[in-house]
């Protein structure tokens, strides 16, 4: 089916899903059947899967919202401010949780809180028949859900599984793409700007797999298995990229040396299916690196990090096929490796901000509380509208960076809407009647509209279109076109919005820039802690986060202004040093007795650099760190053989072209003076 065949289906399928709905709720009695109407185009996913999680996740918030409101009017109803002041509070703690967790799960606190305002405010004149409103909005919302997920799920369904393993597929290909770019150096640096995305598309495959439980096809079986992925690939970038770094750090290869490179790239993008080419050229590697034999020189530790590198590189794009192959349901790749795999712990902690996300809620609690005083103080009927709409739609937008443009094109394509609901409900409406008829009149507008959501371009706008107008429109069972109930009632929706943009402004706008550094200073702040524990970690797990990070200042760098000093790799080169940390402490608990501190001195420099870049982005690293770092790759060198040298030269090595990439190459110590 081709995209615009798809959009025309996803319109078709929401028309009739939003008529069944407002049907049923005329027919049952509901007092305001077109939130049943509106709740199914709001619901609405291209994708079932999608669809079904946040089908769930609006019962659920929809209901908590629900129950918080039965609890809070009727206890406060009679002290006006003190009510103002709990909604605007419970209202902002669900934005403020919604906003640490990045998953679709993080619809429930959103809703949970909007869904008050929604039911609270308007209920403050009848607080007696709040339970009642509160149960008919959740009628009528899970009305339009069910009817939405059942048309969306039987007719023309699209998976979210044939989407996960095409992008799987597509990271695969720019994965294997870059590792022959980096091993025989075919690209410029300055042309690789599209390898940024790769961060971002691991977290967006982690989004997308999170909608797998409630896909149709047979994929939620294989969700530990998409797990396991994510780990492979994130593992790939840093790897990567190291190898691009040393490579071209060492320059002039021996032949034994190039050749492996040329076979590892051949074999990189032309993928086979026997895992024993794999372990062929890992052997290689093996067979490859040399022993330091006591004392050690820059082109042996280069190429010594080279191998280890290229070793795990081919086992992590390895791994990553095949774990790919069984996501999509080939069985027979299921060797002991991939077992093993799916048996490992599979955490994936995505990049929180606190921070930001209580900004958010205090910006939430202004434009409420600002609109209750507006509603308050001058007993205006529609201010209960102005205050729901000032809780809706600082939370829409919260997520972003600036929500303020988002509000202002949601506003003005919202306002747009008006004119077609004044021709719909004072010239088409009035001339009707039955509701077959009605369902003939909003076709047009609704299969255009519903079109227009399905587009990628045209989603937030159509969304904006839909509120405007169907809001304009309340349809109900009684119908009432009154001009100023129409006029006063949209004009409170703009004070509303036009008061949440004002507290965004104030309390949780910010450049791209600036949260870029935010990340990348959270990232520091990680990285210093690392270096500081002296235990081992899960290495999947932090490199996971730190992979996140790339991606959102990677999506970030692109915003920012031009004279901002941003680069992506920075933030990829944060995630190489920890790599480089988890392996020193890995070779300093592998002697089988106590903990060797051979590393310590190092480790606290490290994190003492990366404490000093906390407090002032641009510090350089201290020359003494250098020096640490120097001395030891010599201990390391005279050390007994038994101690694993070869990953403890990868780290070392490493550290110092991450950390000083423009040093003087290491000498051993009876050379530095000449």
């Amino acid at each position: 089916m081709s995209p615009r065949a798809g959009y025309a289906v996803f319109s078709l399928n929401s028309f009739v899903a939003a008529m069944i709905a407002l049907w049923i709720a005329f027919s049952i009695g509901l007092p305001r059947p077109f939130w049943a109407m509106l709740t199914v185009y709001i619901t609405a996913q291209p994708l079932t899967g999608a669809l079904r999680s946040k089908a769930v996740y609006r019962v659920i918030g929809t209901v908590g919202g629900g129950a918080a409101a039965v609890l809070i009017v009727p206890t406060f109803v009679n002290s006006p401010l003190l009510m103002a002041l709990v909604m605007a509070a419970w209202t902002g703690f669900c934005l403020y949780l919604s906003l640490l967790d990045r998953t679709p799960r993080a619809y429930v606190f959103m809703l949970a809180g909007y869904t008050t305002a929604i039911i609270g405010f308007p209920s403050v004149a009848a607080p007696g028949a709040i339970f009642d409103t509160a149960l008919a909005r959740v009628e009528e919302i899970t009305l339009g859900i069910l009817c939405a997920t059942v048309v969306h799920t039987v007719v023309f369904p699209s998976g979210v599984g044939r989407v996960l393993n095409g992008r799987i597929a597509g990271f695969l290909r720019d994965a294997e793409r870059w590792i022959g770019d980096a091993l025989i150096n075919r690209r410029p640096a300055a042309d690789r700007e599209d390898r940024r995305r790769l961060a971002s598309d691991v977290t967006e495959l982690h989004v997308t797999s999170s909608h797998l439980p409630f896909d149709t096809s047979h994929l939620p079986m294989r969700i530990r298995t998409v797990r396991a992925l994510e780990n492979r690939l994130a593992y790939l970038l840093p790897l990567i990229s190291a190898l691009e770094d040393r490579l071209a750090e060492l320059g002039a290869q021996d032949q034994a040396l190039t050749a492996l490179l040329s076979e590892t790239t051949a074999w990189a993008e032309t993928p086979a299916d026997a895992r024993a080419d794999a372990e062929a050229l890992r052997a290689r590697c093996r067979a490859l690196t040399p022993d330091i034999g006591g004392r050690a020189d820059w082109p042996t530790l280069l190429r010594i990090n080279i191998l280890i590198r290229l070793e795990e590189l081919i086992q992590a794009l390895q791994d990553s096929r095949e774990l790919a192959r069984f996501v999509a349901g080939d069985a027979a790749v299921a060797s002991d490796r991939v077992r093993a795999l799916l048996a490992l712990p599979q955490r994936r902690r995505l990049h929180l901000d606190h921070g930001m996300a209580i900004l958010s809620g205090l910006a939430l609690m202004a434009a409420v509380l600002a609109c209750c005083a507006l509603w308050i103080s001058t007993a205006w009927p529609e201010g209960a509208i102005a205050a729901t709409m000032a809780a809706v739609f600082c939370s829409f937008f919260a997520a972003q960076d600036d929500p303020a443009p988002a509000i202002v094109n949601f506003l003005v394509w919202s306002v747009a809407a008006l004119p077609l609901a004044a021709l719909y409900l004072f010239a088409i409406l009035p001339a009707i009647d039955g509701f077959p008829m009605l369902a003939l009149v909003l076709a047009p507008a609704l299969l255009v509209i519903g079109y227009l959501q399905a587009t990628p371009s045209w989603g937030p706008r159509a969304i904006a279109l839909l509120i405007g107008f169907a809001g304009a429109l309340g349809l109900q069972a009684t119908f009432n076109a009154n001009l100023p109930e129409f006029v006063n009632g949209n004009l409170a929706q703009i004070v509303g919005v036009a008061v949440a943009l004002a507290a965004t402004r104030l309390f949780r706008s910010v450049g791209a820039g600036w949260a870029a550094h935010r990340i990348l200073r959270r990232g520091w702040s990680e990285v210093a802690a690392l270096a500081r524990r002296r235990e081992q970690v899960d290495a999947d797990a932090w490199i996971a986060t730190m992979l996140d990070r790339v991606g959102l200042v990677s999506a970030r760098l692109a915003l920012a202004e031009p004279e901002e000093t941003l680069d992506a790799y920075d933030a990829l080169a944060d995630m190489r040093v920890g790599l480089n940390i988890i392996d020193m402490e890995t070779v300093a608990a592998s002697g089988g007795g106590p903990r060797d501190p051979m590393f310590d001195p190092t480790l606290d420099r490290v994190a003492a650099t990366f404490e000093r870049r906390v407090a002032r982005a641009g510090v350089t690293p201290d020359p003494d760190l250098l020096t640490s770092i120097d001395t030891a790759i010599t201990r390391l060198a005279a050390a007994p053989r038994e101690t694993p040298a070869s990953r403890g030269f990868a780290a070392l090595t490493g550290l110092r072209r991450n950390l000083f990439p423009a040093a003087p190459p290491y000498a051993p110590p009876d050379t530095r003076a000449a």
